[in-house]
């Protein structure tokens, strides 16, 4: 399936926050964007997390979830994996000229192109939370 995508849902360090960009028709959402030839879904999700956000992460092993899905209706439908981080929330933010970057707390009802997934995003963190330090 052509295009694949790839985001991140990157937590802080006591979940109560992940970190979103405001896309100029999508919303809020998580980094994320196009796998491009000869990357990884993993490795694209770590280079539009850096290119969005100025972050760099290390990527939990297993995806958080997946999806299909279409990100505009003039474009053919993507198969997406989003990958898990936790990030010092104290580091500096450098989102995308047209792109702000933010701390966005989990239990807001951010406007997005996408509300099914806050649920999905919610409880991953919970999941992580509980599961501590193991998940590293």
């Amino acid at each position: 399936m052509e295009p694949l995508g790839a985001e991140v849902w990157a937590f802080d360090a006591t979940f109560r926050h992940v970190l979103l960009v405001q896309h100029p028709w999508r919303g809020w959402v998580p980094p994320g964007g196009r796998v491009e030839p000869g990357e990884t879904p993993r490795e694209a999700a770590r280079r539009e997390l850096q290119e969005e956000t100025g972050l760099v992460a290390d990527l939990l092993d297993v995806p958080a979830a997946v999806t299909v899905r279409s990100y505009h209706h003039d474009l053919p439908v993507t198969l997406s994996l989003s990958y898990g981080a936790v990030v010092d929330g104290s580091l500096r933010l450098c989102g995308e000229s047209d792109q702000p970057v933010a701390w966005v707390p989990l239990g807001h009802d951010w406007e997005g192109a996408f509300p099914q997934d806050r649920p999905s995003i919610r409880t991953y963190a919970a999941q992580l939370s509980r599961a501590g330090d193991d998940r590293l």
